[in-house]
């Protein structure tokens, strides 16, 4: 694992300092050139470590096995543990050294500012020191010769150009460059990028004091003649730079405004590229109710359990009524879960407490002439039937109260006629 990271971020480095050869080195754009060189460095150790995550849709049906790859002999294993030993061992050996030099230069320098006389100089202080060194910078102080400051032998020119790596604060950069050296210092890619970040410094200096009017070639008479074999400290920016001819050469170069913004644009298909090639995919596959896996003995990485542990937790933290159940979330924990060991589990976050689902209620096919309201079974409508016979309360026959007529015209027919003809018979 730790092999491969390193592998990803060697390549990543190697293409964007061969860019930075190929079409940056020479150009007359230091600033741009100083956040480059920095930037790829975070740009490179950082890339390996960018991890997208794709949600893949799987069918029940659908089983993938990982098979375990730990089935090797005792004595192999035992191999490979005796080799891992040693190799972590020999870095952090490394790792020992660079730290007791990166302390050392750190703690000379600041005994240096503590022990010997002080000059202000408006923004900057002047260190004196007794011994015969060239004009160097560590932040703010500036570190002169002190005999040679009493006479006037330092040319305003070099006061210049140190003022200059104080007040741009190279000497930052300089400690990024070195602490990471300390963890890195096995890769070699790291000395030539922090030979040209000082290079750069060195061009970024020298175009400062051009730009106050300074000949060009007395200028570059003052170069050679401070540059000495006398050695500056290593967390210190210089006068004395051993590529002196590269900085003379680019003192005569102009870069065109376009030319600028063609090489800066350039720069963002490269890391795209870079990300794209040599960042992690990680497949999420949902909906799988039937998975089978062989899980590797180690159980789940520590990213793994990380990304358990903040699930878990949020889930555990909300209220069992307002609780909100996203899914994915659920089957990406019982995935993770599952995974783990007994001894992960028991170190790990609970499982949360989901509520249970709802139940699902079967699907009812209606027909057309069905009607709408979901409970068809009860039939409302027929208790209404017997309704029917009562017809005088019916609104289909206004009529029918009517009929009660019908003893009107039976008095119409009078009774009494045939008693008057039983008395004419009498008589």
């Amino acid at each position: 694992m730790i092999g491969v990271y390193i592998l990803k971020a060697s390549a990543c480095l190697l293409a964007f300092f061969g860019f930075y050869k190929l079409f940056l080195e020479k150009e007359n754009m230091h600033i741009f050139k100083r956040f480059y060189l920095i930037g790829s460095l975070l740009l490179s150790f950082g890339i390996p470590l960018i991890t997208f995550t794709k949600y893949i849709e799987t069918s029940d049906s659908f089983t993938p096995i990982a098979v375990s790859t730990n089935i090797m002999e005792n004595t192999s294993i035992s191999h490979w543990e005796i080799i891992t030993i040693s190799l972590w061992s020999l870095y952090f050996l490394g790792v020992i050294i660079f730290s007791f030099r990166f302390g050392k230069n750190l703690l000379s320098i600041l005994l240096k500012i503590k022990r010997n006389r002080k000059e202000n100089n408006g923004s900057y202080t002047n260190i004196l020191l007794k011994e015969k060194v060239i004009p160097h910078t560590f932040f703010k102080y500036i570190f002169l010769n002190k005999k040679d400051n009493e006479t006037n032998k330092i040319p305003e020119e070099v006061l210049l150009h140190e003022q200059a790596h104080a007040k741009q604060k190279h000497s930052l950069d300089i400690l990024f460059i070195e602490i990471l050296q300390i963890v890195f210092w096995f890769h070699p890619l790291i000395y030539f990028i922090k030979n040209n970040i000082k290079l750069n410094h060195e061009f970024l200096a020298d175009e400062a004091v051009l730009s106050k009017g300074t000949d060009t070639k007395y200028y570059q008479e003052l170069l050679l003649s401070f540059s000495t074999n006398t050695t500056t400290p290593n967390l210190a920016n210089s006068i004395n730079y051993s590529l002196i001819k590269k900085r003379f050469i680019v003192m005569k170069t102009t870069t065109s405004n376009r030319k600028k913004w063609l090489r800066n644009f350039l720069v963002l298909p490269l890391t795209a590229t870079l990300v794209m090639s040599f960042s992690s995919v990680e497949e999420v596959r949902l909906g799988e109710e039937n998975v089978q896996e062989i899980v590797d003995q180690e159980g789940a990485t520590k990213k793994q359990i990380k990304e358990y542990n903040k699930l878990a937790k949020h889930y555990n933290e909300m209220n069992l009524s307002e609780m909100r159940i996203q899914k994915k979330d659920m089957d990406r924990l019982h995935y993770l879960y599952n995974l783990m060991t007994d001894k992960q589990k028991r170190n790990a976050e609970p499982f949360p407490n989901f509520p249970p689902p709802p139940p699902k209620y079967p699907e009812i096919k209606r027909s057309q002439n069905a009607p709408l309201s979901p409970e068809t079974p009860k039939t409302p409508l027929t208790p209404r039937t017997p309704l029917t016979p009562k017809s005088p309360k019916s609104p289909l026959s206004p009529k029918a109260p009517k009929s009660p007529k019908a003893p009107k015209s039976i008095k119409v027919s009078k009774p009494a006629k045939p008693a008057k003809t039983s008395k004419s018979v009498k008589g």
